[in-house]
């Protein structure tokens, strides 16, 4: 079972993304705060979950954390800042709409750089040691793909409501042919990977 918190005294959230290495979408962040010593058995990084776990899972984290927030980045800033910064951004961005406003930031990753005066610890695989981290896994993810799935109807020669956006071989395939769309990220170098790739 997952930490319920880092500290024993701050008001605390978990902050991820989804969507880093998509070719295709943009980029979703998450922040959460969980209630004190909140537990559940099944709640861990989203990537481990199945499609229904996960959706039954957020509707729990919905309905039981004390603050969340989920924010999209699109692919012109994504492609204009880099996708590194993008991600940052997103989870800031998050955080900002959280209230209460928390006192320490669990950030899932080795990195991290905002302009909030928060304290924050970066933990390398923290949706799979933290709860806050995994909820927010949760909500980014099951928010994303919703989205893709939605973008899938006006592009479904591109099966973005299998693949979300990333790079399988048909995603690849299916660009080589049709060429990308608005919602690719052109500073993915598509075109460059194509000629390589075909």
């Amino acid at each position: 079972m997952l930490n319920s918190q880092y500290t024993d005294d701050r008001i605390e959230a978990g902050c991820d993304e989804a969507g880093r290495g998509a070719l295709a979408g943009p980029l979703f962040a998450a922040a959460v705060i969980l209630p004190k010593n909140y537990t559940h058995p099944l709640l861990t990084d989203s990537k481990q979950l199945t499609r229904t776990r996960r959706e039954s899972l957020r509707t729990e984290v919905e309905r039981e954390a004390l603050a969340y927030a989920v924010s999209r980045i699109g692919v012109e800033t994504i492609d204009e800042i880099n996708i590194l910064r993008a991600s940052f951004l997103g989870m800031e961005q998050a955080v900002q709409k959280l209230i209460p406003v928390p006192e320490l930031l669990l950030i899932d990753g080795n990195r991290f750089h905002t302009t909030l005066e928060i304290p924050y610890h970066c933990l390398v695989k923290g949706d799979a040691r933290f709860l806050s981290i995994a909820a927010a896994s949760v909500l980014a993810k099951t928010y994303r793909d919703e989205w893709m799935e939605q973008l899938h109807a006006d592009f479904p020669l591109y099966a973005w409501n299998e693949n979300k956006g990333y790079p399988t071989p048909s995603h690849h395939e299916a660009i080589a042919l049709y060429g990308i769309t608005p919602h690719h990220r052109r500073s993915f170098r598509l075109e460059r990977q194509l000629k390589i790739l075909f």
